[in-house]
């Protein structure tokens, strides 16, 4: 739990031993925890109002906060917040920058010239594209040679643009025009100040296995981080949100009438009677998961 300063702010000693360290993302980003605002204690504090320290059990607490997100009640998760130094690569920003509900300072190309450095992936991180899903990567293997061509033409295309880039430059082409060459493979970095209610939400999009590898990588780090700063919220995020699985009305039928005695040999017919052809891809999903989970041996 949380020690109060002096000056009465709240001081988490896990938060504190990471805060301004650098962990590595991908081949040149990072992301790093510069400051933050609470932490469990302030989640606990502010569901209860009139919270005197020493009043509750540790036990109790973290039964609360675990109500609290059970139960979405989400404004007291408000109360904590995280201001991140991110470095990743522009597409990967473009992701980002969509969660709309936090505080951003990017590092300008107008004002600043670039790093030289480019998100090249590894030859087991190139893709195919998902036949099922259209904005997504498909699992099958690609071979090395495909691999190897894709990364010398991303090598080879990001140091031309340099190159050109940098010439413009010495010809004194203005920077906010020469910028407009270079692709969305070159790093940017950002200040990201959000709330932890936010935060949750954010991780929940980016670190689904369905976003995208490169952007799951920084979500992946960030729930590390948040774990130091508020483990027991970060806990309950992780069971009621994260590892779990809702199932919509229509998909509350289709468990019912499995319950009642349909075989799970019959579940494709049963998702043909989904409102959408998605709807019911996405509940065999779920199924599959749930399956698993009922019969461990067979995922492996």
């Amino acid at each position: 739990m949380g020690e109060e300063s002096e000056a009465g702010r709240l001081s988490v000693p896990a938060a504190e031993e990471i805060l301004g360290k650098e962990f590595p993302v991908l081949d040149h980003g990072f992301v790093r925890l510069v400051d933050y605002m609470g932490g469990d204690d302030s989640i606990v504090q502010a569901a209860r109002v009139s919270y005197g320290k020493g009043t509750k059990k540790i036990s109790e607490d973290r039964g609360l906060i675990r109500y609290l997100m059970r139960h979405r009640h989400t404004t007291p998760f408000e109360m904590v917040e995280l201001k991140f130094h991110a470095k990743m690569p522009i597409f990967v920003a473009r992701h980002w920058i969509r969660h709309r509900t936090a505080s951003v300072n990017e590092y300008s190309l107008r004002y600043s010239e670039p790093e030289n450095e480019f998100y090249i992936p590894k030859p087991e991180e190139v893709r195919f594209q998902s036949v099922t899903n259209r904005q997504g990567s498909s699992e099958e293997k690609v071979s090395e040679e495909t691999a190897q061509k894709v990364i010398d033409f991303l090598s080879s295309t990001s140091e031309d643009s340099m190159g050109k880039y940098q010439s413009m430059n010495k010809d004194n082409i203005a920077r906010e025009l020469a910028r407009i060459g270079l692709p969305i493979n070159i790093y940017t970095q950002w200040y990201w100040k959000i709330d932890l209610h936010n935060l949750f939400h954010f991780l929940s999009l980016r670190a689904d296995p369905h976003a995208q590898w490169e952007i799951r990588e920084y979500a992946k780090i960030m729930g590390e981080i948040t774990r130091s700063v508020a483990p027991n919220a970060y806990e309950s995020f992780q069971d009621y949100v994260l590892n779990s699985i809702n199932f919509s009305g229509p998909e509350m039928q289709a468990m019912k009438q499995i319950l009642s005695g349909v075989n799970l040999s019959e579940l494709e017919s049963l998702a043909k009677g989904f409102p959408t052809k998605r709807e019911g891809i996405e509940f065999l999903e779920k199924m599959k998961v749930f399956q698993g989970a009922l019969n461990p041996s067979s995922q492996s």
